[in-house]
């Protein structure tokens, strides 16, 4: 892979390992379509304030949500690669249904207030704070059904289009779509920016359940190629080259303790979503006749 040059490499990565939720997408009962709009709120911690201190801050905002028996949800992902941040994706059905949750949030005065008291004690540990709404594109997503509830990491990929380069995108999409249509269960969903980045900003989400499926689809690479073909890899080669101006690509962990889940998602596996104390567990551990 690391002969590839230019954006070769962050289309390989991307779409290389688009069969990583392959397994999770065969259990139709679990698997959901994306949100339709979806809000990423993006924390970068200070030095040394990630981990155990972040997820102090951050429970509060999940005993508040709680408390309040709030329904809406969101999922809380933390960087494995890049500079250290903590993404919360709160996915709606469409704008309206994001507005009337805003205003709900702010008429009850106790949630509020909760929210306020964590937003301040989260705020010593961050060194910058922002957010985006993105909408989801499924004419450039390939079956994008996910079983959240058994994902434990996120590829997201960013590509930066360039101005006026639009259908240079859409046949990079359509090139490499119709490649993996050729490979059963691949499968991503698309975003691309509505408010908070450029209008040509697209993320692509890829799901995985396990580290080892990242080491099965680094492999992938000459299947891919072989699906293209050697005109279709030049004419992919080509489109990247006029048409994208950036791209990167990013590992991201589910975090539990910092993720409001939605109750379908805790039944399907409760030892994830709601994790035991270590006091508790250690409990459990020690023999009956112990002293």
């Amino acid at each position: 892979m690391k002969r590839l040059t230019g954006l070769m490499p962050a289309l390989f990565a991307l779409f290389g390992l688009a069969m990583s939720g392959a397994a999770l997408a065969q259990d139709a009962t679990m698997s959901h379509m994306p949100p339709k709009v979806l809000s990423i709120t993006r924390e970068y911690t200070k030095p040394g304030k990630n981990g155990t201190p972040h997820e102090k801050t951050e429970s509060l905002f999940v005993q508040a949500m709680t408390h309040a028996k709030w329904p809406t949800h969101y999922i809380a992902v933390e960087s494995l690669s890049g500079p250290s941040r903590a993404l919360f994706l709160t996915g709606y059905d469409s704008f309206a249904s994001w507005e009337k949750d805003v205003l709900a949030s702010q008429k009850n005065t106790a949630l509020a207030a909760a929210l306020d008291h964590a937003n301040t004690a989260d705020g010593e540990l961050l060194s910058e704070v922002d957010s985006g709404i993105f909408v989801f594109r499924e004419d450039f997503s390939l079956r994008p059904e996910v079983d959240i509830a058994h994902t434990r990491y996120f590829e997201i990929s960013k590509f930066q289009v360039r101005q006026g380069h639009d259908k240079d995108w859409d046949a990079i999409i359509k090139l490499v779509t119709e490649a993996y249509k050729k490979i059963p269960d691949a499968h991503w969903a698309t975003y691309v920016s509505q408010y908070g980045n450029p209008d040509t900003t697209y993320i692509i989400f890829n799901p995985i359940k396990s580290a080892s499926e990242i080491d099965r689809n680094l492999l992938m690479g000459k299947e891919f190629e072989a699906a293209m073909g050697e005109d279709g890899m030049k004419k992919l080669l080509e489109l990247i080259a006029s048409g994208i101006e950036s791209s990167q690509t990013n590992l991201f962990a589910f975090n539990p303790r910092m993720s409001y889940p939605a109750d379908e998602w805790v039944k399907a596996d409760p030892d994830f979503w709601k994790p035991k104390p270590a006091a508790a567990k250690k409990a459990e551990e020690k023999p009956a006749d112990s002293h």
